[in-house]
């Protein structure tokens, strides 16, 4: 986890430690899930749609739960399916399993994770059992392959078809090793996570069931109408609407009963011990935190302090990127760091106030960036951690009152450290196939917000700005892709840009331009990175006067809007371009504002 420094902003919000179940829900904007409708590069985009109604009965002595799960799946796809594929992720947690195997050689692995799950016994490893699974009444062959179920169907669906599943299944709770599992390091009883038989996503490229190695998600849209029994004494918080909040206790246990309407997973925690706050935000979400009862007093205090820092960042959220479309939104205690989930996010509540701010912002930032955005993060990961990151540092830039000039000026200088190593891969990496854990790091978190901070120097902050929301208009609800933020910003700047996606996030080009000679009036530039870039320029005169030139880079078709001196397009084969100043040149720089991940800034000045 990165480390924050803060201070502290007060707000006139209404803090309630009570239960929320006597709260009235905002009104919000209705939301809707495209099943056919336009998209990304034509007319011709369609997307699955599952709705999961669940019964969960949990044991909270044994941390083993049975469940029955019918789900109804409906193929929007032009194509014919034949079979069809199951998440088991609690699989992962069992000593031999690709997550352990993957742990214990890579060069430098998670140290939560280091070589714990091979040392596991049985009553602590994770697992999901499919008992039996029907299509329609009709009983199905089925092969759990790790964390994979492969189903065989028994009668292929058709292109607009809906089918029924229905599933029994038995699962134990591993023990707390990464982001799900019983009790953590800091006692939080069940962070559950990725706990259920979830149908694997089908899209134009076709299936996408991934092992579960050590990477994120991808999933598919639809509604949640979920069940869960559990002894009385544990307080839940999660994903979705409780039904009943009036219900009673039946032989030492409770059925709590939410739904989740447009989401693309469900995820729960439970502790005897929590501590429930909640915040209404006017004409807004109500904001729920759960957190121990046992956390020492100045921690807890702490989680008092958080709360209407989390509602300016709901706020900031909201007004950049688009509307926050649900009735609530939950900060749990629970997990193993900080992972972002349906309407809520589970993260480590053992912290100092700025780490807590710092953690919460990130993730309630990933609401929108996967969550609503739903890119595919074991193919596009930068696009999730990466945007986070940028717009996450740019919130906490103002609800913290910061005051940076380059809020993500760390993002920049973690890359280019790999940029200049033996060790960057391009960002169109899988995932779990990067040679370092370090590698992955920097690429997904650090060059992703920088993709998307250069952007704004290539297109302009204020164009940037629109190209966040456009995108959130154009893709919400959806999968969109790298192409997709691209085409948003083509359509906001009117440039073309599919040379700056190519380059920057499918290569690992690097950007170095240079001031090669300076004579009177006379300027020369040199490009000696494969990467192009338009070109900012600022000029010291010999009476210490001083004027900003822009070069655009001619495959743009176009320049960002400047006040400063238009020159004539660089071409990028031209390894160098000369242009004439207003008078004597005393001095020459390149990208004074630093918006350009050039590796080697040296030569920037002369």
């Amino acid at each position: 986890m990165k480390r924050f420094f803060f201070s502290v902003l007060s707000l006139g919000v209404f803090i309630s430690c009570s239960s929320s179940k006597n709260m009235t829900p905002p009104k919000v904007p209705a939301v809707t899930t495209p099943q056919t409708q336009t998209s990304q590069a034509s007319n011709t985009y369609w997307q699955q749609h599952v709705d999961y109604k669940m019964e969960i009965d949990m044991d909270v002595n044994t941390y083993q739960y049975k469940g029955n799960q019918t789900l109804v799946y409906t193929n929007n796809s032009p194509d014919v399916l034949n079979r069809v594929y199951y998440h088991l992720y609690f699989n992962a947690f069992q000593p031999g399993s690709e997550m352990d195997v993957r742990s214990r050689t890579i060069a430098d692995p998670d140290s939560r994770v280091g070589d714990r799950i091979s040392k596991l016994k049985p009553n602590e490893i994770g697992y999901i059992k499919v008992n039996s699974l029907k299509q329609n009444g009709t009983v199905l062959k089925h092969e759990t392959v790790g964390t994979v179920l492969e189903v065989d169907l028994a009668k292929p669906i058709q292109p607009g078809e809906s089918v029924t599943f229905n599933m029994v299944f038995d699962a134990q709770v591993p023990v707390q090793i990464r982001r799900s599992g019983r009790n953590s390091r800091e006692g939080v009883a069940l962070s559950m996570t990725q706990w259920y038989p979830k149908l694997a996503e089908y899209d134009f490229e076709g299936w996408h069931a991934d092992p579960y190695i050590g990477r994120e998600f991808h999933g598919v849209w639809g509604d949640f109408d979920v069940k869960l029994t559990i002894d009385k004494t544990y307080v839940v918080g999660g994903t979705g609407y409780l039904q009943n909040p009036d219900a009673t206790a039946n032989n030492g246990k409770i059925t709590w009963h939410y739904k989740a309407p447009k989401v693309h997973d469900f995820t729960w925690a439970a502790d005897p011990d929590y501590i429930h706050d909640t915040l209404q935000i006017p004409n807004g979400p109500l904001l729920n935190f759960y957190y121990k009862s046992t956390l020492d007093a100045e921690k807890k205090e702490s989680w008092k302090k958080l709360q209407p820092k989390t509602a300016a960042l709901m706020k900031y959220f909201s007004e950049h990127i688009g509307t926050y479309p649900y009735k609530q939104y939950s900060v749990i205690q629970g997990g193993d760091g900080g992972m972002e989930y349906a309407m809520c996010t589970l993260i480590t509540g053992n912290r100092s106030f700025g780490s807590l701010v710092g953690v919460t912002a990130h993730e309630m930032a990933h609401t929108w960036f996967q969550f609503l955005l739903a890119t595919n993060e074991a193919k596009h990961e930068w696009m999730d951690e990466g945007f986070t990151s940028y717009i996450s540092e740019l919130a906490e830039n103002e609800v913290m009152s910061r005051n940076r000039k380059n809020p993500v000026a760390g993002a920049y200088g973690s890359y280019i450290y790999l940029a200049k190593s033996d060790r960057e891969q391009p960002l169109t990496t899988h995932a779990d196939r990067y040679h370092y854990n370090q590698a992955y790091g920097i690429s997904a978190y650090s060059k992703g917000s920088v993709f998307l901070a250069q952007l704004g120097y290539i297109i302009g902050e204020d164009n940037l700005k629109k190209t966040i929301k456009k995108y959130f208009n154009d893709f919400a609800f959806k999968h969109p892709t790298p192409n997709s933020i691209i085409r948003s910003a083509e359509k906001v700047s009117g440039l073309e840009l599919d040379w700056y996606l190519m380059d920057f996030a499918q290569t690992t080009n690097t950007i170095d331009y240079g001031v090669k000679n300076i004579e009177e009036k006379n300027i020369t530039l040199e490009r000696i990175g494969q990467m192009p870039m338009p070109i900012d320029v600022t000029v010291t005169y010999t009476d210490d006067t001083t004027e900003d030139f822009y070069i655009p880079l001619q495959m743009m078709r176009g320049e960002k809007p400047t006040s400063a001196t238009l020159k004539a397009d660089w071409a990028w084969a031209y390894p160098t371009y000369t242009f004439e100043a207003s008078k004597a040149v005393k001095s020459v720089q390149i990208d004074p504002k630093g918006m350009m991940a050039d590796v080697d800034k040296k030569n920037n000045v002369k």
